[in-house]
């Protein structure tokens, strides 16, 4: 039992292990601005405390599924794949809008906009967590946000890191694409608290 608790408590304080950090700009620009487009980029992260490439990750993640019962690799591959657009960009993009409007402000991130600026989500690395039950550990989501101009996307604005964003929920949750969206959730909690903070006082 004593065991248990350590455990417990060491799993609680991982979820405040979240460190953003201004890595350059600064937030002027953004003041007077009501939408923000934004984009996200899956194109190059790392997985894993091995730091492994996506590719590689899901190519042994497969081979270990498919040991358990043949075919159940290629059944998560097709989850894996949609999560991005199905959970972890809506994720981010929900909670991001929800801190702003109950905070009273008209300001909103969306895909696809015609806007002076735009939010470039770019993952860097991702740890799936896991779950047994009684214990588990949270997943972990780190992203390089970009502020950059829409018509000159070389020129950032502002870039915030975002190092560890811890996913999880309360009870339980054995998917690991939901954990990981859970992590974008807080990415976009805790950088929508720092803008209301530094840009829409």
């Amino acid at each position: 039992m004593k065991k248990l608790i350590i455990a417990c408590l060491f799993i609680s304080g991982a979820v405040f292990a979240q460190d953003m950090n201004i890595v350059k700009g600064n937030f002027d620009f953004l003041k007077d601005q009501k939408e923000i487009n934004t984009e996200f980029d899956y194109s190059n992260f790392t997985m894993m405390k091995e730091n492994k490439p996506e590719s590689q990750y899901v190519e042994e993640h497969i081979a270990d599924l498919d040991k358990k019962a043949k075919g159940n690799g290629n059944l998560w591959h097709k989850r894996w794949i949609v999560a991005k657009d199905q959970i972890w960009t809506p994720k981010f993009l929900e909670i991001g809008n929800i801190v702003m409007t109950k905070a009273g402000k008209e300001v909103n991130f969306q895909e696809g906009l015609n806007t002076p600026y735009t939010l470039i989500v770019q993952t860097v690395w991702i740890y799936p967590g896991w779950d047994a039950g009684i214990m588990k550990q949270p997943a972990k989501v780190t992203t390089n946000l970009k502020f950059v101009e829409t018509a000159n996307k070389s020129n950032v604005l502002l870039e915030i890191s975002s190092v560890d964003a811890p996913g999880d929920q309360w009870g339980s949750n054995f998917n690991n694409e939901t954990r990981i969206g859970e992590g974008y959730a807080k990415t976009a909690k805790s950088l929508s608290k720092l803008l209301l903070k530094k840009a829409f006082k």
